[in-house]
């Protein structure tokens, strides 16, 4: 009897919904989806890009997304008789998969607070780069189906309004989430993927920001920063295990100032993290050490705008760098008995500057520069020279696409677009030039050839640079791109 009477219940229930329904009149209905309509339009706004690239290099780089995001030529690489680089292998591309698709919110309020959010997708994720298998072991393919993958998701909590001195007004705002590394957000003019990496910062990461915004012209900042897909090097490789034991986030402090068409930044970025959690002690028994590396960051970025006239320019200087695209690093410069490692940051100076000038058409030109300053401290000579071949070691962690024996380098970027409301047609060449070298000196150089004793031996010097900078055998390594671009915005 409880059983039917529940089954009348749900008949009676659905009944009563069917007759409501059918009881709006058709004026009414058409009134409540303009209102859902203009809801969708007052609060979420879609956007996005389809966009190919095409892709000339004239030898074997080093470049990730497909090798659409270009960092720099690989080093010689000689066969046995060194007749021929084996480098030196043109190669070309054309990928869609960096098209992308993102939805911002906005419009929520309560009296003066405003909350939004954004969400923003490509399509790069699971592709993979593996070596090939034929005679030419410097070559690589890429492999797998593009599926979508994050790159930013985060929520605002703006206050607005708020009281200031005389009639001006101060906002606060919070960003929590993936989003855009403040040192990193500050881009060149360039359309191609990688916007001047590795000459200035580049990454996407969690965190959150405060942007304090003071009157018109002032903003001061402040970042909680962790690591996910812009990662550290270290004894593991790329990982953002050191920063998670480190159990210390990564700090940024910057203040904007701007008027008109004039903005500048002032930004300084720490970073401290635990390269290891286990090690072994002098008894050779397994412990918990104390490792720990502490790197600062400086950086400034300039923008002026006037007409069709855009110019921008970006330096970074410091220690490290690594997780930020920049070509840097650390190194192990000592042990001490209870099995913790010393360690001491690569220093770097990496800038870059770029115009622009037109609407419908628009040319750009943008140089940029990176200068390896050597290590903050001395190392031991012991541990930069286990390898023998003065270029990788086990105990110098740099950004795993750059090279440890990079001296210098430096990239000329002239760009020339064609942009058609939402159609544009871009075209570029890019001169990326690399300074490579040793900092053990194994074999004595002249002129590029090995010096020969009085019985026709090879001279080899003990020589070590204690700051790992490469200062022997330096030679210029080039590599010309042609990079074609079309994309549709909508």
């Amino acid at each position: 009897m409880k059983l039917n009477m529940k089954k009348t219940a749900i008949l009676l229930s659905l009944l009563l919904m069917a007759f409501s329904a059918s009881a709006t009149t058709p004026a009414e209905q058409k009134e409540s989806k303009s209102e859902v309509k203009q809801h969708l339009q007052n609060h979420f706004k879609l956007y996005g890009f389809i966009r190919n690239y095409f892709a000339f290099d004239s030898r074997e780089s080093k470049a990730g997304t497909g090798d659409l995001f270009y960092y720099l030529p690989l080093d010689n690489k000689w066969n046995a008789d060194k007749s021929e680089d084996l480098n030196a292998s043109p190669n070309a591309t054309l990928l869609a998969l960096t098209s992308r698709v993102g939805l911002d919110v906005s419009g929520y309020y309560y009296k003066n607070v405003h909350f939004g959010a954004k969400f923003e997708a490509d399509f790069y994720a699971g592709l993979s780069s593996a070596s090939s298998a034929v005679d030419l072991s410097g070559n690589t393919k890429v492999s797998g189906t593009a599926q979508m993958r994050l790159r930013q998701a985060y929520a605002t909590v703006t206050w607005k309004d708020l009281p200031l001195c005389g009639e001006q007004k101060a906002q606060v705002g919070l960003k929590m989430g993936q989003a855009w590394h403040p040192m990193a957000a500050d881009f060149p003019h360039l359309f191609s993927l990688e916007v001047g990496a590795p000459f200035g910062p580049f990454s996407r990461t969690p965190q959150v920001t405060m942007d304090a915004s003071l009157g018109k012209n002032w903003v001061l900042s402040a970042s909680a920063i962790w690591q996910m897909q812009y990662q550290s090097a270290g004894p593991s490789g790329a990982s953002a295990s050191y920063i998670k034991y480190a159990l210390t986030p990564e700090v940024y402090l910057g203040v904007t100032y701007k008027h008109k068409g004039f903005l500048g930044r002032l930004g300084a970025d720490i970073l401290s993290i635990k390269p290891r959690n286990v090690g072994e002690n002098a008894e050779g028994l397994e412990v918990h050490v104390k490792d720990r590396k502490t790197s600062l960051l400086y950086y400034a970025y300039l923008q002026y705008n006037k007409g069709m006239f855009s110019f921008r320019a970006k330096t970074t200087y410091g220690e490290g760098g690594e997780h930020l695209s920049l070509m840097s690093g650390y190194a192990k410069v000592g042990e001490l008995e209870d099995g913790t490692w010393q360690y001491a940051s690569l220093r770097n100076s990496s800038s870059w500057v770029s115009f622009s000038y037109g609407k419908k058409w628009q040319g750009v030109l943008f140089a940029g520069y990176m200068k390896n300053l050597g290590l903050a401290d001395p190392a031991d000579a012991d541990l930069l020279s286990k390898s023998g071949d003065g270029k990788i070691t086990p105990d110098v962690y740099f950004n795993t696409n750059g090279s440890t024996n990079i001296n210098q380098m430096y990239r000329i970027n002239p760009q020339l677009l064609y942009n058609f409301g939402k159609f544009s047609i871009g075209l570029e060449y890019q001169w990326t030039a690399v300074q490579y070298g040793d900092y053990k000196k194994v074999v004595r150089m002249k002129d590029g050839n090995p010096v020969l004793d009085d019985k026709g031996k090879e001279v080899k010097d003990s020589y070590v640079n204690k700051h790992a900078l490469a200062t022997e055998n330096l030679h210029w390594v080039g590599n010309h791109r042609v990079n074609m671009m079309v994309k549709f915005t909508f």
